[in-house]
């Protein structure tokens, strides 16, 4: 067996698994909702935008918002900030609020956001073990050295056979 190399130990989602997978993610919090149902929807920016969207749309949710938190200049990681908040009067300390992003790695994000609502659940569609214990709910586990490779990141182009020509 040959080395691979890093971007090989992918996984690879399409927008087809992403709606699937962000529909399950839906299914799995309509039992979780708090008594009177969810209040809002807070997406993780970028990535937790499509999810958010779509478990926003299955579970009736009408009030969608976002956080943003920078953590990476281009390929250098940084200590995460929040760049821009959700409203305050709509998700105060975020009881009845749904935090959705597409992946929790390190969970280094999601403590700075826990910060601002800690009192909201917080599901993803994909996990990692470093960052498992953040997340109330979720719908695949990945390895830690996975690269998820999400489809607004991906073009199709011709790619080489593992072996032969």
């Amino acid at each position: 067996m040959t080395d691979r190399l890093p971007h090989e130990k992918g996984f690879h989602v399409s927008w087809d698994q992403l709606h699937r997978d962000a529909r399950a993610l839906a299914w799995r919090l309509q039992s979780e909702a708090p008594e009177g149902g969810w209040r809002a929807v807070v997406a993780i920016t970028r990535g937790g935008m499509a999810p958010a969207m779509i478990v926003a749309r299955e579970l009736d949710i009408r009030v969608v918002d976002t956080i943003s938190v920078k953590s990476y200049n281009h390929q250098t990681q940084s200590e995460p900030r929040v760049i821009k908040s959700p409203d305050i009067e709509i998700v105060g300390s975020g009881e009845g609020v749904l935090i959705v992003d597409d992946l929790v790695d390190t969970g280094k994000t999601l403590e700075v956001v826990r910060k601002h609502m800690p009192k909201a659940h917080v599901a993803t569609v994909y996990a990692k073990p470093m960052g498992r214990n953040m997340v109330e709910t979720y719908v695949t586990e990945v390895s830690q050295d996975t690269w998820i490779f999400f489809p607004w990141d991906m073009a199709l182009q011709y790619v080489e056979p593992y072996r032969g020509a």
